[in-house]
């Protein structure tokens, strides 16, 4: 899963994140600080967003610990992530037992502390589109970036300087079957998720944005991604809440090398390294970033 996207090369070269801070906003983050493949993570600290707050995210579900690892854990020959040098911040603004417009408030109020503490990357696996109450939800028309209090405040982070790596959602194969919010927003990287053999999940969520833009942008490996439980176990699941914090992980690797580049110039780095950015469609974006590709180019320019 690393190798795909050209992640190797770059850690042979001394690009592992180092000096680069993700934030991840998930849903929890069970173990993640007792499991022993994470006891070198450098996470700088956690909070939470959700009302009413736990009184730790180290035991709520295991979603956001299966995201960290597949960036932050480092035991050679065992399991590498894409950027295990990285500085984390474990950021909890999702609600697993309810679905209401106000985890857009704890995503956004997430997003706006990890840009008070420095954050570079954003690492997000949470995407809506339905809620409890089905009034509020939302339809394709709304898909246009700005409509989703979460979409515009996604749409405002490379502004920022904040790169969002933000999953498409699992709902290729379901009534819905196009991308989430904040997954419609502007100026960010929405990722898909393909299986070994480069191809588009079934599940994998689908384009256009409302108002005709490509998504999702890129994609990878999804179906499966290896990932190590809150038990310590390493399984393969699947999701593009998968694929995307291996995207994450090496966007802070291409920045760590290209430390002069602006959030904007980075996101276009890596649209330009893909495998389908001559003919972006709707279901495989502009393909499979290689994140070597985008360093040698960004060197050039």
């Amino acid at each position: 899963q690393v190798e795909m996207i050209g992640g190797v090369k770059m850690h042979d070269h001394g690009f592992r994140g180092r000096g680069m801070t993700v934030a991840v906003l998930d849903g929890g983050f069970m173990n993640a600080d007792l499991i022993p493949s994470l006891k070198n993570a450098d996470v700088a600290g956690w909070r939470d967003f959700v009302v009413p707050a736990s009184s730790t995210v180290f035991k709520e579900m295991d979603h956001g610990t299966k995201v960290l690892s597949t960036m932050a854990v480092d035991v050679p020959y065992t399991f590498v992530g894409t950027s295990p040098e990285a500085t984390f911040w474990l950021l909890r603004c999702e609600d697993n037992l309810t679905e209401s417009l106000a985890e857009e408030d704890f995503w956004a109020a997430a997003a706006e502390f990890a840009d008070s503490v420095g954050v570079d990357i954003i690492s997000s696996s949470l995407g809506f589109h339905a809620f409890d109450n089905p009034d509020d939800n939302y339809d394709y028309r709304q898909l246009d970036g700005h409509t989703a209090l979460i979409s515009r405040t996604a749409s405002m982070l490379a502004g920022k300087g904040i790169v969002l790596v933000n999953s498409a959602g699992n709902d290729g194969m379901a009534a819905w079957k196009k991308i989430n919010v904040p997954a419609d927003a502007t100026d960010i990287i929405t990722v898909g998720a393909v299986t070994p053999e480069r191809r588009n999940a079934a599940f994998s969520s689908v384009g256009p944005t409302a108002d005709g833009r490509v998504k999702p942008d890129v994609m990878a490996l999804g179906s499966p991604t290896s990932v190590i439980t809150g038990r310590g176990t390493i399984i393969k699941d699947v999701g593009t809440s998968f694929s995307t914090p291996l995207v994450a992980g090496m966007v802070a690797c291409l920045w760590q090398a290209l430390p002069g580049k602006t959030a904007k110039d980075i996101i276009r780095l890596v649209l330009d390294s893909c495998d389908n950015t001559a003919a972006p469609d709707n279901i495989y974006g502009y393909g499979v970033p290689d994140f070597w590709r985008a360093y040698e180019r960004g060197m050039k320019n």
